[in-house]
């Protein structure tokens, strides 16, 4: 399953009404203003009429007055009333509107990392922001407009049916026209809209990635700003005649629909005409004017109800690709009934744990035993599998086959709180967000006080540089931490761990990008967070495992060796073809920690030579 569905099913309409289940009772209200306002608007024409047949013909001035007074005051409780009713009607669209983008990014969040590694983040903020956003003045104005303009046609064409039934019928034939043009119009637009909607995800992804930080730098780096700027004003030039086409779509058979219904009180006078008598109509002028203004109360309400089915025939593609998200399955659930954990020891074992993207299996039958406090470390080939062997025990991917257990219970049975408090992860990629100090560190723990803060970062070595910033802990890390170095960052993500306080921990490769001054303060701080927690180190650089109690080498998604430093040394397997290959200047940091430095050096230099 791809994280960008290019096509979809057809969303059921009463899927997309049972979003407006939970406010029926406001809907209710809606629909008794609209009735009461479409209810009210049919009285003019008869009043109407009988200023023009009684009132004036008569000279009757009271009842004239009574019936122009009649006349405003309808039109001003109709008014009001559809003032109470757009009210009610936009309150509850945004509310659904609300709902579904909540439920759409509350099921991203329970997405595993797999659908975000395939996925471009430029495309999930189009279908939460631009889709959605979208939606609403549809969602909006689509009930209640069905709702009033029913109203409104069934109560004009009963009233001119009252008037004279034979008019009535020239009237309605031209009506399975307007409906056949109609839904050739929505079709039309329905795909175009599809079509818009992606063209638009394509460049917030665009922007996403060449206007972030790293993007930026990149693009000026290696001088290619001139032709990100052609590609987006390209991908902007698409979007644009996607729109144009979907505004257009359909127009001239519309503007068939304007001349017939301008048309259509003159087809009613000829045909009055043609049926009078000595040259005298058959029905009064009043009642001809009655007529035709109500048989524009049809049409005009009629139009609109084809006009909303185009609109709903494109927001039709917006849903769609919304139910899209919302149907993934998650791949990683949390459990119905979780077990609860006591306080956590830190007993970590790998039970035959297989595990594969899709077809390609990665880890194969990886058995491990990892006693509370002690230190595994995990080195190999890039591609090995090391990163995913350390994202099983968090659960950021399920096992295959097998089964990982934190103190005799299966990670896939422990609620995902209980998982957070008990595994803290630090990544070679460290993440802060565009807020302050403070704020990125109470992220771990948002009830922390400032003392605990402090404590956790004098432990990740980073309080004396947080305190000589102008702002302390109310400084800005700027967009991705960029006012930060990469050590910095890492010290930063240390202190976030710490505030956690868990009592297990995964090391991802996180020394593997900093110079050798910045990595021995990280590694300082990296043993103050490990000292009596159970540590899994992704080790990128050998020279910062030396001390685990157990080492492990992943070839191909197997275990091809394990033990310590000292005795993979020894047997001089693939360990010691890892180490050999480490620069010069590494190997002259292990020569000086190294408790038999002769035997170490005849080992690099046998292998040397």
């Amino acid at each position: 399953m791809t994280g960008e569905p290019a096509t979809g099913p057809r969303v059921p309409l009463r899927r997309i009404v049972r979003l407006f289940k939970p406010y029926r009772a406001r809907l209710a209200g809606v629909m008794a203003l609209i009735a009461l306002s479409s209810g009210l608007a049919l009285v003019p024409p008869f009043v109407l009429r009988a200023i023009l047949d009684v009132a004036l013909p008569h000279g009757r001035t009271g009842l004239l007055t009574v019936l122009a007074s009649a006349m405003l005051g309808l039109a001003a409780a109709s008014n009001a009333a559809g003032v109470l009713e757009s009210y009610l009607s936009l309150t509850v669209g945004q509310q659904v509107m609300n709902d579904l983008r909540n439920a759409v990014y509350t099921h991203l969040q329970r997405m595993s990392l797999a659908f975000f590694t395939r996925t471009r983040t430029g495309e999930v903020q189009s279908r939460i922001a631009s889709d959605i956003g979208s939606m609403g003045t549809t969602v909006t104005s689509v009930a209640t407009g069905i709702a009033g303009n029913l109203t409104t046609v069934g109560g004009s064409l009963a009233a001119m049916i009252l008037l004279n039934w034979r008019l009535t019928i020239v009237s309605v034939l031209m009506l399975p026209v307007f409906v056949w043009i109609s839904r050739k119009v929505g079709h039309e637009r329905r795909v175009i809209t599809r079509k818009r909607q992606e063209q638009m995800a394509t460049m917030s992804a665009l922007v996403e990635e060449s206007l972030s930080v790293n993007g930026f730098l990149l693009g000026r780096l290696l001088d290619r700003s001139r032709p990100l700027s052609d590609e987006f004003a390209r991908q902007s030039k698409s979007l644009s005649d996607l729109t144009v086409r979907s505004a257009m779509a359909g127009r001239w058979r519309q503007s068939s629909i304007q001349v017939i219904m301008a048309a259509m009180p003159a087809a009613i006078y000829w045909a009055t005409g043609l049926t009078g008598h000595n040259g005298r109509p058959a029905i009064s002028v009043g009642t001809l004017v009655a007529f035709t203004s109500l048989q524009q109360g049809l049409f005009g309400p009629l139009v609109q109800l084809l006009q909303l089915g185009i609109s709903v025939q494109s927001s039709l593609a917006l849903f769609e690709r919304v139910f899209e998200y919302l149907d993934l399955p998650p791949d990683i659930c949390e459990p119905s009934c979780p077990v609860p954990l006591p306080p956590a020891r830190g007993h970590v074992t790998f039970e035959h744990v297989d595990f594969a993207y899709g077809d390609q299996q990665v880890l194969y039958d990886i058995n491990l035993d990892l006693a509370p406090g002690s230190h595994l470390a995990v080195v190999g080939a890039t591609g090995a599998g090391k990163t995913t062997l350390g994202y099983l025990v968090p659960r950021l991917y399920d096992v295959t086959a097998g089964r990982i257990t934190i103190d005799g219970v299966d990670v896939r049975d422990l609620a995902f709180s209980t998982l957070a408090d008990t595994v803290g992860v630090v990544s070679q990629d460290t993440h802060l967000f565009h807020a302050t100090v403070a704020d990125n560190l109470r992220f771990a723990k948002p009830g922390a006080s400032e003392e605990e803060m402090v404590s956790a970062a004098r432990a990740a070595q980073i309080h004396d540089l947080i305190a000589s910033l102008p702002d302390g802990y109310e400084t800005l890390v700027g967009e991705r931490g960029y006012r930060f170095s990469g050590g910095e960052k890492q010290r930063l993500a240390i202190a976030r761990v710490m505030l956690r306080n868990p009592r297990v921990l995964v090391l991802d490769e996180a020394t593997s990008s900093l110079d050798t001054r910045t990595e021995q303060a990280v590694q300082q701080a990296l043993e103050s967070l490990s000292a009596g927690r159970t540590t899994i180190t992704i080790a990128h650089r050998l020279s910062t495992i030396r001390g685990a109690d157990e080492i492990i080498v992943l070839e191909d998604g197997h275990i091809a060796e394990r033990g310590t430093h000292e005795g993979l040394l020894t047997r001089q397997g693939r360990y010691w073809v890892l180490v050999s290959a480490l620069p010069a200047a590494v190997i002259s940091d292990h020569q000086r920690v190294s408790n038999d430095r002769t035997r170490y050096l005849s080992l690099v230099q046998r292998r040397v030579r």
